[in-house]
């Protein structure tokens, strides 16, 4: 039987990527039924305004994109006065260098593998030429593959060095999704 190590939960705003999803008071209402590490992938325009809220809602680590509308310095300055380990998702065509030296306070980069907003989409190989790159420019940070991750790829994503991975379809769409979890967690 498998189990997660941690919950990532993607908030979209419509803006940022095509669809909506959830806010604050979905992650506060799963809040109490698990005390899984709830990582929280901001997929939003401007997400400053709403550190506060995540967090309040029950968010451990909250990560935004480097691509957003605000500034990074301040993200992650907010994010860790609130008190949640902060962490930035770049999508495939963003390379690491648009990590800063703020990258250094980071507990999480989150290396996406396919256009963020929507679920189901196939694994692009390339952008997993960054996570050697991330991880020598920031040895203490953890490097996560988001996107397309499932039997056929989880191996590739393995070699390429991630940390962990996020396996939404793959394990949503099986017929028994802790043993998904399980041969996952063998790779």
């Amino acid at each position: 039987m498998g189990t997660a190590d941690m919950l990532h939960i993607d908030v979209m705003d419509g803006v940022f990527v095509p669809n909506i999803s959830m806010g604050p008071a979905v992650i506060a209402a799963l809040r109490d039924k698990t005390s899984l590490f709830f990582d929280v992938h901001l997929m939003v325009q401007n997400p400053l305004p709403y550190i506060g809220a995540f967090r309040k809602a029950g968010a451990d680590g909250i990560t935004f994109h480097a691509e957003c509308g605000d500034s990074p310095e301040a993200l992650v300055e907010a994010i860790l006065a609130s008190g949640a380990k902060a962490g930035v998702a770049l999508k495939p065509g963003t390379g690491e260098e648009a990590i800063g030296a703020w990258g250094e306070k980071l507990s999480l980069v989150t290396v996406m593998t396919v256009e963020p907003g929507f679920g189901g989409q196939k694994l692009m190989e390339g952008p997993l030429d960054k996570i050697r790159e991330i991880k020598k420019r920031f040895p203490g940070v953890s490097v996560q593959v988001d996107g397309g991750v499932n039997r056929d790829t989880a191996a590739l994503v393995a070699r390429a060095g991630a940390d962990n991975i996020v396996a939404g379809t793959a394990v949503f769409q099986s017929q028994d999704p802790a043993g998904e979890i399980a041969w996952l967690r063998g790779v």
